[in-house]
């Protein structure tokens, strides 16, 4: 898993590229909490353009950055989910929580 971070604005853009899964879902979570609070980010955008797989571990890297954003009244995204992840975040009632964007230039309007 390769993480790549952009901050546009005040918004902290993590594009996440490979497999998110229990191989990798600590160390992602470690680099971008790492980043969050170096930077003191209070919005942020998963890319999720280039992950090829995830399983429960992703769901779980994603929901503890969601409680991390909230708890510093922040928010957070998905953006550019393929249709396989996208099965993985509606199974799960992700959508239910975070909001799903087509791309990116949407996410930032949005959040």
């Amino acid at each position: 898993m390769y993480l790549k971070f952009d901050k546009k604005e005040d918004k902290l853009i993590v594009s996440l590229m490979g497999e998110l899964d229990h191989h990798s879902a600590e160390e992602v979570r470690v680099k971008i909490d790492d980043r969050i609070d170096r930077d003191n980010i209070r919005k942020v955008i998963l890319n999720f353009s280039g992950v090829t797989f995830m399983d429960s571990s992703g769901i779980g890297v994603v929901i503890g950055r969601y409680k991390k954003m909230q708890n510093r009244d922040g928010k957070i995204c998905v953006a550019e989910a393929n249709r396989t992840v996208n099965k993985v975040f509606e199974i799960s009632g992700m959508f239910k929580i975070i909001d799903v964007y087509k791309n990116i230039d949407e996410a930032m309007i949005s959040i």
